[in-house]
């Protein structure tokens, strides 16, 4: 098939749209009435005609619908988006097409619609099975909404599903996020996701938390947030009690069954191709690094004709643009391949770069695996338990400036 001559890329497609912001969430997100959802998805349709054109001589491996709260938004205009790409690109029969989901925030109608228009893996934010630290976080759901948001997506037909869960929460004990892990479990979701609380500059959790969060970096203990050796606690039990059950650890902070991992993520980690569209999405082609505009107004109001030197660079809401050098490229393959839990083949950094690792990292990877946080063996390289528990330190070593 003509398809498969062609080369691969991953699309991206970024609803800004959420029925409230959440008290932690440094996203580009929030609350928009229908007229500007309309406009929005208008330019945002403008975008994939462009790109369409633009890149006629690819098709689309994965498609991974983020926001913001993409299920928000109604049925129809999802469908009019992924009809939109449809006729604008070539996308792979065996396709992952990903749509993150809220609670309370999808109905019967909506996934009737997202199984007719393609969409065939669900990602929802769960985040706590303790209802009391979902009102901490600013969510707007309860455990028992998730449940039949969940009961329903398995109803209509969808068995690629991921939740994502969230410890290291004010006032949370490692136990108390294990209890929110197991009535996860029970469910035999395909993917789950277990990430850490960052608390980020600029939202409320941090004008709350700031005097704990300087505390804790100073070592000393705070009277909300977990501590170093709980936040380890958590995630050692959270391994354990997740490959006792069947899932596959393959990334620092993920886990699945056997054959349903996030190949759009996996992609991001491998460093594969991607476009990027709507506010201020990010993408990666051929070395260059784009982003768009994060002004909504800017994005609705772009032109529908870009200037012959934008076109050079992409749809003119782009707001930067960067050619990665060589350094940064060998960077990047090692920060995000050595997320993954088994690393890397040492002849795929040659093959992308020409060169063997050892002549580029070779007194770093002698010393890491001196320090017990690297093996290399049967000519993969990947970080061991040790080197995965103090990855931010290990993986600063292959910086090259």
């Amino acid at each position: 098939m003509v398809i498969f001559m062609k080369k691969s890329m991953q699309l991206y497609i970024h609803i800004p749209f959420c029925v409230k912001k959440c008290a932690y969430c440094d996203f580009l997100s929030f609350a928009a009435d229908e007229k500007i959802q309309d406009a929005y998805i208008a330019a945002l349709q403008k975008e994939l005609d462009f790109y369409g054109s633009k890149y006629s001589d690819r098709y689309i491996s994965t498609i991974f619908i983020g926001g913001g709260t993409p299920s928000w938004l109604n049925e129809g205009s999802m469908a009019s988006i992924m009809d939109c790409v449809y006729r604008n690109f070539e996308v792979a029969t065996d396709a992952e097409i990903t749509i993150e989901c809220n609670p309370g925030t999808v109905s019967d109608a909506k996934f009737i619609v997202y199984k007719e228009i393609g969409i065939n893996r669900l990602s929802i934010g769960l985040q706590s099975a303790n209802d009391e630290e979902l009102k901490i976080l600013g969510r707007i759901h309860t455990f028992e909404q998730f449940l039949r948001t969940y009961d329903k997506a398995r109803h209509h037909g969808f068995y690629n599903i991921n939740v994502d869960l969230m410890s290291a929460l004010p006032g949370q004990s490692p136990e108390g996020f294990i209890s929110s892990l197991k009535k996860v479990v029970r469910l035999k979701p395909e993917h789950i996701s277990a990430y850490s609380l960052i608390i980020e500059e600029g939202t409320p959790f941090y004008d709350k938390y700031q005097k704990d969060v300087k505390l804790r970096e100073a070592g000393c203990k705070t009277t909300m947030l977990p501590t170093e050796e709980e936040e380890y606690q958590t995630t050692k039990w959270t391994q354990e009690l997740l490959q006792e059950k069947g899932y596959h650890w393959y990334e620092i902070s993920n886990f699945a069954k056997p054959g349903k991992e996030c190949r759009h993520n996996i992609g991001y980690w491998k460093r594969a191709d991607y476009l990027g569209v709507g506010l201020g999405a990010a993408s990666l082609i051929d070395n260059v690094r784009y982003a768009n505009t994060r002004d909504i107004y800017a994005y609705i109001d772009c032109p529908e004709k870009a200037t012959l030197q934008e076109r050079m660079y992409g749809w003119n809401a782009v707001e930067s643009r960067e050619v990665l050098s060589r350094d940064a490229q060998m960077e990047e393959f090692m920060f995000l391949g050595l997320r993954m839990i088994d690393g890397f083949h040492r002849e795929e950094f040659e093959k992308s770069f020409g060169v063997a690792i050892e002549g580029v990292y070779g007194t770093e990877l002698k010393r890491l695996q001196q320090e017990e946080l690297l093996l290399q063996k049967e000519g993969r390289i990947r970080l061991t338990e040790k080197g995965i528990d103090v990855s931010n330190y290990a993986l600063s070593q292959f910086l090259l400036s």
